[in-house]
């Protein structure tokens, strides 16, 4: 039965049980004064109608609410009732706003189904239906693998290698693969693995490095494609290879000895350097004073045939004089270079002219010429001239050229000589 069902001999019920005829009953009037005078039975009558809603009924038998003195406030219950509705959306709709920072994206899923990627700054979204997941896309991340690994000739290494990557499709990220982190620990484990067996041990720990880590990343980037994880490598780090403890002080040494080996290249390459472009330099120089030295022996053999051509009429026209001048002028060149004579006068002995001592004797006297003269002088008024002979010897110097027809006695070393030269100039 409805709470205001109409009728009922002319009665209508209100929520609270008391008879509305004519709006002015006795009943009603004393509920109206109770009701305002105890508003905790107010609410406790309220509470109570409410909860009888989902009951059918909530008065008596006879269609007489037990509460016929109470008031009618049929219209409070909506109120409240709208004021915690609207409460309730304000709430929800301010719990929807959130921020994304500048290094991540949100990826939002509404029911649980991927709906989109949302930028950096302020969002909204509706609670309860949607939900916002934050991926990091500008920070590089770290991931490291290590452990004894087996290589091309047998021989076991450990090896510490680390990848560096970055996060650049958050949907792929987070619905590809159930977990990223370890699916990509498990593809480097393996691509590393592959790698290290593809070498020998020695090029690991000396020169193979750098190829080791390219040929790695290269490897890794093929393994995780097909998953699209929506991540990519950024660099790998190869940052140890080592030998087992057992044999580590063999290999120490050897890697000694390969350094000691690179030393003594790099060594020999600089002394290299060095010498090379001085001994070449020196090459050039000799091979272009030889060219020099060819010329000018050329140019001299030339200038001799051009004499001798010269020559040639006037020896056809005097013979002996033509040999008796080249003689001499061959004698001039070579004593022109000593400072001894040896002269021969067709007979058994040799003289020995030694021009040097001569000359030094002769500048000697030069020198202390004057001072004799004017001591003589003042000593004795009268001198006797010498011979014309002697005069002649005293002036005559000993270096004059030989071409000239002179005669020179050297009497003050007790030898004479004589030469004379005659021909035609």
């Amino acid at each position: 039965m409805a709470w205001n069902q109409p009728g009922n001999n002319g009665q209508d019920r209100d929520p609270w049980g008391s008879s509305n005829k004519g709006g002015n009953s006795d009943g009603n009037k004393g509920g109206r004064n109770r009701g305002a005078s105890d508003l905790d039975d107010l609410f406790r009558k309220m509470s109570r109608k409410l909860g009888g809603l989902g009951g059918g009924k909530g008065g008596n038998n006879n269609g007489q609410s037990g509460g016929s003195n109470r008031p009618p406030v049929q219209f409070a219950g909506g109120r409240i009732i709208s004021l915690a509705i609207a409460a309730v959306v304000v709430v929800w709709a301010a719990t929807g706003f959130y921020t994304i920072k500048e290094t991540e994206r949100g990826v939002v899923t509404r029911f649980g189904k991927f709906s989109h990627v949302v930028q950096p700054g302020l969002n909204w979204k509706p609670t309860f239906i949607d939900r916002v997941t934050a991926v990091d896309v500008a920070t590089v991340q770290d991931l490291a693998t290590n452990g004894m690994m087996l290589t091309a000739d047998e021989n076991v290494v450990r090896v510490n290698m680390n990848v560096q990557f970055q996060v650049v499709n958050p949907e792929e990220y987070l619905f590809s693969v159930t977990n990223p982190g370890n699916s990509l620990r498990q593809a480097m484990d393996s691509a590393v693995r592959g790698v290290i067996g593809k070498f020998t041990m020695e090029k690991i720990l000396t020169a193979n490095r750098t190829v080791v880590r390219n040929e790695t990343q290269k490897v890794l980037e093929e393994t995780i494609r097909p998953y699209k994880m929506g991540i990519a490598i950024v660099d790998v780090n190869f940052q140890e290879a080592r030998p087992p403890a057992e044999v580590q002080a063999s290999f120490d040494d050897v890697i000694a000895a390969r350094e000691n080996e690179q030393q003594s290249i790099r060594e020999a390459e600089a002394y290299s350097n060095e010498v090379l472009p001085l001994a070449k330099g020196n090459a050039q120089s000799m091979i272009e004073s030889a060219q020099a030295y060819k010329a000018s022996i050329v140019l001299k053999a030339r200038g001799e045939v051009a004499s001798f051509s010269k020559m040639l009429p006037e020896y056809r026209a005097a013979p002996d004089i033509t040999r008796e001048r080249l003689y001499i002028e061959t004698m001039e060149r070579v004593l022109s270079n000593t400072r001894k004579v040896i002269a021969n006068d067709k007979s058994n002995s040799m003289m020995v002219l030694p021009l040097d001592q001569l000359m030094r004797e002769q500048r000697a006297a030069s020198q202390t010429a004057p001072a004799k003269a004017a001591a003589s002088s003042s000593s004795a008024p009268a001198t006797q001239a010498p011979s014309g002979r002697q005069a002649q010897n005293s002036t005559r110097n000993p270096n004059v050229p030989a071409e000239y027809n002179n005669t020179y006695d050297l009497s003050n070393s007790g030898i004479r000589g004589n030469t004379e030269r005659t021909g035609r100039q």
